[in-house]
């Protein structure tokens, strides 16, 4: 299984495509490697810097809509290869949900107004994330503050990310 916790990049915008993640000129590459450094480079967000603010990050928290777009595997596998695992936003373009989790990656939708209050809080800060799958629970820290949310998925998408993904919970199953 992932991990799930660690440090948090910070992306207050809504409508982050595809493209944004990872762009389509590079989906010629056939090795997840060769995505790593091409991560959110054509993003166009004020005081964002892809190679510098992505390094050591391990979760991404967003506004609505995270992965809108061309449906790609790409994208999920652009943000694994940069060891980020977990994205919480307010909600996900359908296709890219799932892919999330058939890489048995986290996607974790929260209500705008508790999105709202990690943004204000903890946005700017240097924050960890301490994530609990058997208890569903995430913990923030930052600067001696804590926040504490709970969240839910499906039991089958949480049965594919505790086997690693899709291709590792089909060998365990069938």
């Amino acid at each position: 299984m992932k991990n799930f916790s660690g440090k948090v990049l910070f992306l207050d915008k809504s409508d982050i495509n595809t493209d944004e993640i990872i762009p389509a000129k590079y989906l010629t590459e056939i090795s997840m490697k060769a995505l790593k450094p091409h991560l959110l480079e054509d993003l166009r967000l004020n005081g964002f810097a892809p190679g510098k603010d992505i390094e050591g990050k391990s979760v991404i928290i967003t506004r609505e809509n995270f992965g809108c777009g061309s449906s790609r595997e790409h994208a999920p596998w652009a943000l694994e290869v940069n060891g980020i695992n977990m994205v919480i936003a307010e909600s996900f373009a359908r296709i890219f949900r799932q892919n999330m989790f058939n890489c048995g990656m986290m996607a974790v939708e929260l209500p705008g107004r508790i999105i709202n209050h990690i943004f204000q809080v903890f946005s700017g800060k240097e924050t960890f994330i301490e994530t609990d799958l058997e208890k569903y629970i995430f913990v923030l820290k930052a600067d001696g503050l804590e926040k504490e949310a709970g969240f839910s998925i499906s039991d089958f998408d949480r049965s594919l990310v505790v086997s690693g993904g899709w291709v590792e919970y089909a060998d365990a199953k069938y």
